[in-house]
């Protein structure tokens, strides 16, 4: 593991300063293998002080997880300008930023769509997740009403674009879209060929 720099506690919420210093670790390691006495110590607190707050280690992962979903959808839902002229445009721009979001916080990502984040045992990271996969409904909802998407399930669509999404962020974190192999600007093209199929023709 590599080092960070530790944050040591003094007064305030220390449960939060615990959820900032583990997202500190999981940002400069990119990956969740640290026990909470490591969190503890990077924290300046003692090796019991954690269980005050967290059960156990996958009890705070799945918090860093939820975190996650919120920090997601209020990236996809700032870059959905007003301004912006199309629900094409609002998916483009959102699709976009899911995979800007996962890019700039690779273990984050990972985490939150990993085994450790179960979301069968915490409601309120099931919450969290099913928010920010609202966001996706609402703008293919929002697309059928006003004729940019095709009537088809919505279901089917939510599926089909969360796979492209989710599978353009994960090559991308993973640095597999290279040039020689998908084009110089693989994200866009890649949407725009999803959006042309979800799209209503004229």
């Amino acid at each position: 593991m590599s080092e960070t720099k530790d944050h040591p506690y003094h007064h305030g919420d220390l449960r939060r300063t615990l959820i900032d210093t583990a997202l500190a670790m999981l940002a400069a390691d990119q990956n969740w293998t640290f026990t909470l006495r490591e969190v503890a110590r990077r924290t300046g607190v003692s090796h019991a002080a954690p269980y005050k707050h967290f059960r156990d280690r996958e009890e705070l992962l799945r918090e860093l997880a939820r975190i996650g979903f919120v920090r997601l959808g209020k990236a996809m839902t700032e870059a959905m300008c007003p301004d912006l002229p199309s629900t094409r445009a609002h998916f483009m721009a959102a699709a976009q930023a899911c995979i800007e979001f996962a890019c700039q916080n690779p273990g984050l990502y990972r985490l939150m769509f990993s085994s450790d984040a179960d979301k069968t045992i915490d409601p309120q990271l099931h919450d969290a997740a099913k928010s920010t996969f609202g966001i996706l409904l609402d703008l293919l909802e929002r697309g059928q009403r006003d004729g940019s998407f095709r009537p088809v399930a919505v279901s089917a669509m939510a599926a089909a674009s969360w796979a492209q999404v989710h599978g353009l962020a994960m090559l991308a974190i993973n640095g597999q879209l290279l040039d020689e192999k998908v084009g110089p600007a693989p994200v866009p093209a890649a949407l725009d060929v999803l959006l042309d199929g979800m799209c209503c023709t004229d």
